[in-house]
Protein backbone atom coordinates (compact mmCIF):
# COMPACT_ATOMS: atom_id res chain seq x y z
CA UNK A 1 0.00 0.00 0.00
CA UNK A 2 1.39 3.56 -1.17
CA UNK A 3 1.85 6.16 1.84
CA UNK A 4 0.00 9.49 0.76
CA UNK A 5 1.71 12.54 1.55
CA UNK A 6 -0.22 14.14 4.91
CA UNK A 7 -1.13 17.58 3.54
CA UNK A 8 -0.26 21.28 5.65
CA UNK A 9 -3.08 23.53 6.18
CA UNK A 10 -2.98 25.71 3.40
CA UNK A 11 -3.10 29.12 5.62
CA UNK A 12 0.75 27.73 6.52
CA UNK A 13 2.13 29.26 3.23
CA UNK A 14 1.06 33.09 4.14
CA UNK A 15 1.77 32.08 8.49
CA UNK A 16 5.65 31.31 7.17
CA UNK A 17 5.98 34.42 4.48
CA UNK A 18 4.10 36.72 7.35
CA UNK A 19 6.86 35.26 10.13
CA UNK A 20 9.87 35.55 7.82
CA UNK A 21 9.08 39.33 7.13
CA UNK A 22 8.61 40.18 10.93
CA UNK A 23 11.69 37.62 11.71
CA UNK A 24 9.43 35.59 13.83
CA UNK A 25 11.30 32.10 14.43
CA UNK A 26 9.55 30.27 17.21
CA UNK A 27 6.30 29.05 15.08
CA UNK A 28 6.07 24.86 15.77
CA UNK A 29 7.63 22.88 13.22
CA UNK A 30 5.96 19.82 10.68
CA UNK A 31 6.36 17.01 13.37
CA UNK A 32 4.36 18.97 16.16
CA UNK A 33 2.27 20.67 13.70
CA UNK A 34 0.69 16.85 12.92
CA UNK A 35 0.88 15.95 15.82
CA UNK A 36 -1.24 18.68 17.33
CA UNK A 37 -3.37 18.00 14.53
CA UNK A 38 -4.04 14.40 15.48
CA UNK A 39 -4.38 15.59 19.14
CA UNK A 40 -7.24 17.64 18.48
CA UNK A 41 -8.77 15.38 15.88
CA UNK A 42 -9.16 13.00 18.65
CA UNK A 43 -11.33 15.73 20.89
CA UNK A 44 -14.49 15.91 18.82
CA UNK A 45 -16.39 18.28 20.32
CA UNK A 46 -13.19 19.00 22.46
CA UNK A 47 -12.37 22.47 24.44
CA UNK A 48 -8.73 23.58 23.65
CA UNK A 49 -6.40 25.93 24.78
CA UNK A 50 -3.29 27.30 23.53
CA UNK A 51 -0.65 29.06 25.54
CA UNK A 52 1.23 30.96 23.12
CA UNK A 53 -0.47 31.97 19.88
CA UNK A 54 3.09 32.59 18.39
CA UNK A 55 1.60 33.94 14.69
CA UNK A 56 -0.78 31.06 14.84
CA UNK A 57 0.94 28.29 13.17
CA UNK A 58 0.48 25.89 15.65
CA UNK A 59 -3.15 27.05 16.08
CA UNK A 60 -3.74 26.31 12.26
CA UNK A 61 -2.73 22.76 12.76
CA UNK A 62 -4.82 22.98 15.83
CA UNK A 63 -7.91 24.11 13.68
CA UNK A 64 -7.05 21.56 11.07
CA UNK A 65 -7.95 18.29 13.30
CA UNK A 66 -10.66 20.49 15.41
CA UNK A 67 -14.69 19.29 14.25
CA UNK A 68 -16.99 21.72 13.22
CA UNK A 69 -17.85 21.54 17.54
CA UNK A 70 -14.69 21.98 18.87
CA UNK A 71 -13.34 25.32 20.22
CA UNK A 72 -10.19 26.68 20.64
CA UNK A 73 -8.91 29.32 22.68
CA UNK A 74 -5.04 31.08 22.46
CA UNK A 75 -3.17 33.67 24.08
CA UNK A 76 0.17 35.29 22.61
CA UNK A 77 1.87 38.40 24.60
CA UNK A 78 3.75 39.59 21.77
CA UNK A 79 1.08 41.73 19.86
CA UNK A 80 3.02 41.80 16.04
CA UNK A 81 3.19 37.98 15.60
CA UNK A 82 -0.77 37.97 17.33
CA UNK A 83 -1.47 40.32 14.96
CA UNK A 84 -0.65 37.63 12.07
CA UNK A 85 -2.76 35.26 13.73
CA UNK A 86 -5.86 37.61 13.87
CA UNK A 87 -5.87 38.30 10.24
CA UNK A 88 -5.18 34.76 8.64
CA UNK A 89 -7.00 32.50 11.37
CA UNK A 90 -9.07 35.32 12.70
CA UNK A 91 -12.27 34.61 10.64
CA UNK A 92 -12.48 30.83 12.11
CA UNK A 93 -15.88 31.10 14.54
CA UNK A 94 -14.22 28.09 16.94
CA UNK A 95 -11.24 29.84 17.47
CA UNK A 96 -11.20 33.27 20.33
CA UNK A 97 -7.38 34.62 20.06
CA UNK A 98 -6.46 37.24 23.04
CA UNK A 99 -3.77 39.61 23.59
CA UNK A 100 -2.21 38.96 26.58
CA UNK A 101 -0.51 37.77 29.55
CA UNK A 102 -0.67 33.79 29.72
CA UNK A 103 -0.02 34.08 33.39
CA UNK A 104 -3.16 35.99 34.01
CA UNK A 105 -5.50 34.20 31.23
CA UNK A 106 -4.48 31.25 33.33
CA UNK A 107 -6.04 32.75 36.66
CA UNK A 108 -8.82 33.87 35.34
CA UNK A 109 -10.11 30.27 34.32
CA UNK A 110 -9.25 28.72 37.49
CA UNK A 111 -12.15 26.02 37.59
CA UNK A 112 -12.75 25.84 33.87
CA UNK A 113 -11.95 22.05 32.19
CA UNK A 114 -9.94 21.85 28.75
CA UNK A 115 -9.77 18.52 26.60
CA UNK A 116 -6.28 19.90 25.53
CA UNK A 117 -3.87 22.14 26.80
CA UNK A 118 -0.53 23.41 24.62
CA UNK A 119 2.11 24.92 26.62
CA UNK A 120 4.21 26.98 23.59
CA UNK A 121 5.18 30.04 26.21
CA UNK A 122 6.86 30.20 29.57
CA UNK A 123 3.46 30.58 31.68
CA UNK A 124 1.54 27.43 32.49
CA UNK A 125 4.78 25.25 31.23
CA UNK A 126 7.89 27.23 34.06
CA UNK A 127 5.70 29.01 35.74
CA UNK A 128 1.81 28.65 36.66
CA UNK A 129 2.30 25.01 35.66
CA UNK A 130 0.14 23.55 38.62
CA UNK A 131 -2.93 25.84 37.26
CA UNK A 132 -2.62 24.96 33.85
CA UNK A 133 -2.24 21.02 34.74
CA UNK A 134 -5.66 22.05 37.47
CA UNK A 135 -7.20 23.13 33.82
CA UNK A 136 -7.51 19.57 32.66
CA UNK A 137 -10.62 17.67 32.37
CA UNK A 138 -10.10 13.80 33.35
CA UNK A 139 -8.90 12.49 30.19
CA UNK A 140 -7.72 15.75 29.14
CA UNK A 141 -3.98 16.20 27.40
CA UNK A 142 -1.31 18.39 27.89
CA UNK A 143 2.03 18.97 25.55
CA UNK A 144 4.64 20.75 25.86
CA UNK A 145 7.94 21.39 23.16
CA UNK A 146 11.17 22.64 22.96
CA UNK A 147 12.79 20.13 25.69
CA UNK A 148 15.78 19.73 23.62
CA UNK A 149 19.03 22.38 23.98
CA UNK A 150 17.43 25.22 21.59
CA UNK A 151 19.86 28.17 20.74
CA UNK A 152 16.88 30.56 21.89
CA UNK A 153 17.47 29.57 25.77
CA UNK A 154 18.51 31.81 28.10
CA UNK A 155 21.86 30.88 30.02
CA UNK A 156 20.43 28.14 33.09
CA UNK A 157 17.58 27.79 31.11
CA UNK A 158 18.58 23.51 31.01
CA UNK A 159 17.97 23.52 34.54
CA UNK A 160 14.77 24.66 34.17
CA UNK A 161 13.80 22.15 31.77
CA UNK A 162 15.30 19.22 33.59
CA UNK A 163 13.36 20.45 36.51
CA UNK A 164 9.85 20.86 34.61
CA UNK A 165 10.46 16.81 32.96
CA UNK A 166 10.85 16.08 36.44
CA UNK A 167 7.72 17.55 37.83
CA UNK A 168 5.67 16.27 35.50
CA UNK A 169 6.75 12.84 35.32
CA UNK A 170 6.09 12.53 39.02
CA UNK A 171 2.73 14.40 39.17
CA UNK A 172 0.57 12.00 40.50
CA UNK A 173 -2.27 13.29 38.44
CA UNK A 174 -0.49 12.22 35.14
CA UNK A 175 0.49 9.63 33.03
CA UNK A 176 3.57 10.76 30.70
CA UNK A 177 5.44 10.14 27.56
CA UNK A 178 8.46 11.78 26.17
CA UNK A 179 8.58 12.01 22.52
CA UNK A 180 12.34 11.97 21.42
CA UNK A 181 11.08 13.93 18.41
CA UNK A 182 10.94 17.76 16.99
CA UNK A 183 12.24 20.21 19.29
CA UNK A 184 11.85 17.39 22.24
CA UNK A 185 8.00 17.41 23.44
CA UNK A 186 6.03 15.38 26.46
CA UNK A 187 2.31 14.16 26.19
CA UNK A 188 0.68 14.29 29.81
CA UNK A 189 -2.61 12.62 29.85
CA UNK A 190 -4.95 13.67 33.06
CA UNK A 191 -5.80 10.74 35.12
CA UNK A 192 -9.68 9.79 36.18
CA UNK A 193 -9.18 9.58 39.27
Amino acid sequence: MALTADTRPAVLAAIEAECAALGFTMSCDLATGRLLRALAAARPGGRLLELGTGAGASTGWLLSGMDPAATLLSVELDPAPAAVAARLLGADLRLELLVGDGAELIDRLAGQHFDLVFADTWPGKFHHLDQALDLLAPGGLYLVDDLFPQPTWPTGHAGAVAELRERLHADPRLHTVELDCSTGLLLATRRHT
